[in-house]
């Protein structure tokens, strides 16, 4: 008969075992009718618990043929699952230290701060007035401007730490130049480029990751951005662990607006970047970054080639609010309240730009804003037209303005030169054709001697 003896701390050979039950030797050790032989130190078996299993070729209930010692099985607890949208719900109106102290405490070394070179610096301020350690990494595209390289080396000067660079795959970057050019978002797009540049290099950071920490707001962009949770599972991008659910993502600054984000920049003088003082605000690649102008919303600076919707490069595609399920749908509310409210500004609708557009000669000039309620960069200079059609209603020049979104943005692109919103276009009296506003500046000045110039 063999005895098989199973623990965490020894294993016995059934060689140690026989049958007992004759036995008289009072050294020797009963268990269930056998005996452990002397040659095995009881010592040792009694430094662990053990449970016995029978194992009869009969009905006998407790003298068994051959038993075996075992370890008790232990259960092994779930880890409990953090409910972060109940979490996001709890920091609502948390700062955005507080929010910070909470990632940092929650993820230790798991976590780490995305850091762009713009004034998401205010994230690194925040990690530090925690007194926690912390992370930041940054990707590096290839095509930033000369001050964000030297605000990253101000940075790691003022912290003390050193930015974890991603970079593009060079073979990847290297078909993409070689096939379209250095410049060929400027004709079809800037995803392409971003997916290569940026939104990959991205993928490869996270999933060395837990959790990731952004500078997003709500204000930041239109209609893309207006619902970003403080912390949130990241719909899009996989950590350390894998698979969906396995990374999550905090915003801090979600509920704050730029003015004030600027105002503790000032505050705790920060290093910013340079490009800021030439009137620059967000701030991405080189050839894609521009400043903006007064009554321009701060996301006219990026991409301006585009539609206003378009302004995201797929960092946070999982923040970007789609209708329906489609990407390229219009990114507005259901409900949106009407801009350009005046009763010097004429409503048309699609027959009455129709019959603008087909006068050969009118009675009097026009001037028409093509545009969308929901888009900030229409909302931001709303009130520049209003009173730009207080002062022509004086000079006989009829101010409209056309809801070109939607059901009508197809016809506004094929008919009505619509690139991006808003586009101001000029019917004169006598020429048949429209005459399109090519400059960014909306402020009444400029757009009057726009129309005195040519009506």
């Amino acid at each position: 008969m063999a005895l098989a003896v199973t623990s965490s701390s020894t294993a016995i050979s059934g060689s140690s075992f026989s049958r007992s039950g004759a036995s008289s030797d009072p050294k020797a050790l009963q268990i269930c009718s056998l005996r452990l032989s002397d040659r095995i130190h009881v010592s040792t078996l009694s430094q662990t618990r053990y449970s016995i299993k029978s194992h009869s070729r009969n009905n006998e209930s407790f003298l068994p043929r051959a038993s075996t010692l075992v370890t008790p099985e232990v259960e092994e607890k779930e880890e409990e699952v953090e409910d972060f949208e109940q979490l996001a719900k709890k920091l609502e109106d948390a700062s955005p230290l507080e929010v910070m102290d909470k990632a940092l405490q929650k993820f230790g070394s798991n976590i780490a701060i995305a850091f762009s070179g713009a004034e998401d610096v205010a994230l690194i301020e925040y990690a530090r007035l925690t007194g926690r350690p912390f992370r930041v990494f940054s990707l590096d595209t290839g095509r930033l401007n000369p001050e964000t390289y030297r605000l990253f080396d101000a940075v790691e000067k003022q912290y003390g730490i050193r930015i974890e660079y991603m970079f593009p795959d060079a073979v990847e970057v290297q078909a993409l130049v070689r096939n379209k050019g250095l410049f060929s978002f400027y004709e079809d797009g800037h995803q392409e480029c971003c997916r290569v540049r940026k939104v990959r290099p991205l993928r490869r950071a996270l999933k060395g990751l837990k959790a990731w920490i952004t500078g997003q707001r709500k204000d930041q962009s239109p209609g893309t951005r207006s619902e970003i949770p403080i912390v949130q599972v990241d719909p899009v991008f996989e950590g350390l662990d894998g698979g969906v659910g396995s990374l999550v993502k905090w915003n801090p600054l979600a509920n704050v607006e730029g003015v004030d984000v600027w105002n503790f920049l000032r505050t705790m003088d920060v290093p910013v970047n340079a490009l800021h003082a030439q009137g620059y605000v967000s701030i991405g690649c080189e050839p894609c970054t521009r400043p903006v102008l007064p009554g321009q919303h701060e996301r006219e600076g990026r991409w301006w080639w585009e539609d206003a919707k378009a302004k995201e490069c797929g960092l946070h595609k999982g923040n970007i609010k789609e209708k329906d399920g489609d990407a390229t749908a219009d990114l507005a509310p259901v409900i949106v309240k009407d801009i350009f409210e005046s009763e010097n500004v004429v409503a048309l609708s699609r027959g009455g730009i129709e019959n603008l557009v087909k006068l050969g000669s009118r009675k009097e000039p026009w001037l028409v804003v093509l545009y969308a309620p929901w888009c900030p960069f229409c909302q931001a200079m709303e009130a520049s037209y209003v009173e730009l059609a207080e002062k022509l209603a004086v000079k006989g020049v009829k101010v409209a303005k056309f809801r070109a979104d939607g059901d009508q943005k197809e016809f506004a692109k094929q008919e009505l030169q619509l690139g991006s919103f808003p586009t101001i276009l000029l019917f004169p009296k006598s020429a048949p054709r429209a005459i399109k506003y090519p400059s960014e500046h909306r402020d009444v000045d400029s757009l009057m001697s726009f129309v005195n110039l040519l009506r």
